[in-house]
């Protein structure tokens, strides 16, 4: 009995799971694929400031879009599952103590890292924080980066500057918001004058009226 309760939780936690978008290296696609996500962090840039581009950078970097990404667990004789290396969770990869901390500070208590909504409202949160404190300028995901990493307190003393390998994540970061930015300066306008459409029915204006015209197969 109680495995077949174990069964059906997995079950039912899986249904509940938002899937990975299709192409993670395109925002235009990200944002047709679930709409949602472009009004979430078009809510991060009003409130904090943040582009777009870079909020989606930092995601696509911590956690490639997968709602309950976790760090890979340590293995012992290649058969005995250790400890993960710390408590990161979710899409912003937030540990359990500052996600805490952002619950407290925001009053947003019902915030959840496996939620994208949230998870890019505490990167915006996080990085106006930063700003407030080291003077990084918001579009600078290079520096972003490296603070959210190392924390502002970190950033300030250079504690990144023996790490080279998280130099170079931070370039690839920077990199990431640059093309996103060139991407999202192409499709902005369509995103915005599909609004309507693609808040009923997360596609285009065109894409509602297609559906309804072609037959899909049994059952329609």
């Amino acid at each position: 009995m109680r495995t077949w309760l174990v069964l059906l939780m997995t079950a039912l936690l899986a249904a509940c799971s938002t899937p990975q978008p299709r192409n993670i290296n395109d925002v235009c696609d990200i944002y047709d694929e679930y709409y949602d996500w472009y009004n979430a962090s078009k809510e991060v840039k009003e409130r904090y400031g943040i582009p777009e581009p870079v909020t989606m950078a930092f995601i696509h970097q911590e956690s490639k879009f997968i709602d309950d990404s976790r760090p890979p667990r340590k293995w012992y004789l290649w058969i005995i599952p250790g400890p993960r290396p710390s408590s990161a969770y979710g899409y912003a990869q937030a540990l359990d103590s500052t996600w805490e901390e952002y619950q407290r500070l925001t009053g947003n208590w019902s915030a959840d890292r496996d939620d994208f909504e949230d998870a890019v409202d505490f990167v915006g949160w996080y990085n106006r924080r930063t700003i407030q404190r080291t003077g990084i300028k918001p579009h600078d995901a290079y520096r972003l980066y490296l603070a959210y990493h190392e924390g502002a307190g970190g950033y300030l003393r250079g504690s990144y500057k023996n790490k080279g390998w998280l130099i170079q994540v931070a370039k690839k970061v920077q990199r990431r918001a640059n093309a996103y930015q060139r991407q999202l300066n192409a499709c902005r306008e369509d995103l915005d004058d599909g609004w309507f459409w693609r808040s009923l029915f997360g596609q285009s204006a065109e894409a509602p009226i297609a559906a309804i015209a072609v037959p899909v197969g049994p059952g329609m």
